[in-house]
């Protein structure tokens, strides 16, 4: 009986969510028409999600749709914010449901605890996705700029240097972010502001230099080229001092395993058959 009443809480809790995100829909609808970008694919879950609870007024209300999609785009993830918002409401209904199942009682603590991971829970997988993304796009900048910079000096323009790279090459998360930055040019968009777009988008130190690299290079005049291999070496330097200071945490990190783990197992492997001996009185004096 206790569990059928929580449902009825909760289902009236979806409700009002619901009715606050449906209330105000059409007052916004059609407000970023006018920005000229690319409408990306989503997959047919995600376009369900999206559509389930029309909660994009309540998000936008609560200050957070900006943020949710900044994350969203830096992930490349194929969910709308107020799709990943919705996400995030049933895994947190789910978890709330399940739990006094589990458990065999109905626990407010235990309930709360489930609502906070619910919510915290797919924010965490999607910071870790874009946290790797980041690395993985880090560890490639490189080899990019150097066969950009290859392109140029074979006398194509950065459009189609980019195209070519693309093209080319194995597909990584650069490459998606250079896809969408030709996308975007292809749409109208300005080529600097698409950079620039680009730059905000992952907030990436290297990336930055790279987008002020060409900026600067267009506004002075100078050659695209030799400001590429500049921007390679310096790529090149920040990711060798990354990867020593990668290096220089690993003796932090292995403190403490083997403080718990390794010392108690050598200890025990040591003094166990000393302290049976000194138990069973079979340990010479002494020794």
């Amino acid at each position: 009986m206790e569990i059928l009443i929580y449902l009825f809480i909760i289902l009236a809790l979806g409700l009002i969510v619901w009715s606050l995100g449906f209330g105000q829909r059409d007052s916004r609808a059609g407000s970023r028409l006018s920005q000229l970008t690319p409408i990306p694919k989503r997959s047919n879950s995600g376009v369900l999600l999206s559509r389930i609870l029309p909660t994009r007024a309540f998000i936008e209300q609560a200050r957070i749709y900006p943020k949710l999609k900044k994350m969203i785009e830096a992930s490349h993830t194929n969910i709308s914010p107020e799709g990943f918002f919705n996400l995030k409401i049933f895994i947190m209904i789910g978890l709330a449901l399940l739990t006094p199942v589990a458990l065999g009682k109905v626990d407010p603590v235990y309930i709360v605890i489930a609502l906070a991971i619910g919510y915290i829970g797919p924010d965490f997988y999607l910071k870790q996705k874009v946290s790797k993304r980041k690395d993985q796009i880090v560890r490639r900048l490189p080899e990019v700029v150097d066969l950009l910079g290859l392109c140029i000096e074979a006398g194509l323009d950065f459009s189609s240097a980019l195209k070519w790279v693309i093209d080319k090459t194995p597909t990584t998360p650069i490459n998606e972010e250079f896809s969408l930055v030709l996308e975007e040019i292809k749409w109208g968009k300005p080529r600097i502001q698409a950079l620039k777009d680009m730059s905000s988008r992952l907030d990436i130190p290297e990336i930055s230099s790279f987008v002020q690299t060409i900026i600067q290079a267009e506004r002075m005049g100078s050659p695209v080229a030799e400001a590429f291999t500049i921007l390679s070496e310096d790529a090149r330097a920040q990711r060798f001092h990354r990867g020593e200071r990668i290096a220089l945490q690993a003796p932090i990190k292995i403190l403490l395993p083997l403080i718990f783990f390794i010392m108690p197992v050598i200890g025990i492997i040591i003094g166990g058959p000393i302290f049976l001996q000194f138990t069973q009185g079979k340990l010479v004096p002494g020794f």
